[in-house]
């Protein structure tokens, strides 16, 4: 299973929020290219970044600092963030990017999606983030009328090469991630799932471990800028 460290960038720094709320987000000290060097040192493959600027402004606006630390470090990265045309796919896969995260864009306009995917062939992955069983879309500011599972279906083979599936209700909490409603979604996804929301500890790791067989990876991202998952016991996970 792929462990994924989470950096969230705003105004180039890494910051956390809580519930993706922007009044409620904690700065840290350490840069983003010299956190994503941190996780490489300790062995990590992937990372799960996104560019809360460029949620804000549709724009590709920390593309530098991706170009960067995809060029430093040679690691598989994902990122989100307000991405919502074919341009900005482009730029990211330019520079190098595993994967490129399509939400709210994706769930407005299902034949962007499709397009997307067949501009982009295993490139996009697709964000669903869910509160109550429903969609939320624009920053989590809009709640959709439309159920996850359902969504799901009507986009299941349109080639989305990930999905990654984020409880709100669980971000930035560290309440444990909705193991059980990730499972219903893994049960139906034609792609591998990134569990997201709400990691607390090593044992999170391990029961995601034991779960469905098309359950890919886990992002684990504030429990580790408080402390309460070291990077060193972390990173024993990863061939454990």
């Amino acid at each position: 299973m792929k462990i994924i460290p989470a950096i969230d960038i705003k105004d180039k720094k890494c910051v956390r929020l809580v519930k993706g709320d922007f009044n409620n987000k904690t700065e840290y000290e350490i840069s983003p290219v010299d956190q994503a060097g941190k996780y490489k040192d300790h062995g990590f493959k992937n990372l799960h970044i996104v560019d809360l600027d460029g949620a804000l402004t549709g724009e590709t606006v920390n593309l530098k600092v991706i170009q960067e630390i995809v060029s430093k470090y040679e690691i598989n990265i994902e990122i989100g963030g307000g991405i919502r045309n074919f341009e900005s796919i482009k730029k990211y896969t330019d520079v190098g990017v595993e994967k490129v995260i399509l939400g709210s864009a994706a769930i407005k306009d299902k034949n962007f999606l499709k397009e997307a995917c067949i501009k982009f062939p295993n490139k996009i992955a697709l964000g669903l983030d869910a509160k109550d069983g429903y969609l939320s879309i624009s920053g989590w500011k809009e709640n959709s009328d439309q159920l996850t599972l359902d969504y799901l279906k009507e986009i299941n083979d349109f080639g989305v090469s990930r999905l990654i599936y984020t409880d709100i209700n669980r971000d930035g909490m560290k309440l444990s991630p909705n193991f059980n409603e990730t499972s219903k979604v893994a049960d139906i996804s034609n792609c591998p799932v990134i569990i997201s929301g709400g990691v607390s500890s090593i044992s999170d790791i391990k029961k995601a471990k034991s779960l469905n067989i098309n359950i890919e990876g886990i992002i684990v991202g504030k429990a580790i800028y408080d402390g309460d998952i070291k990077l060193d016991e972390l990173a024993k996970e990863i061939y454990a």
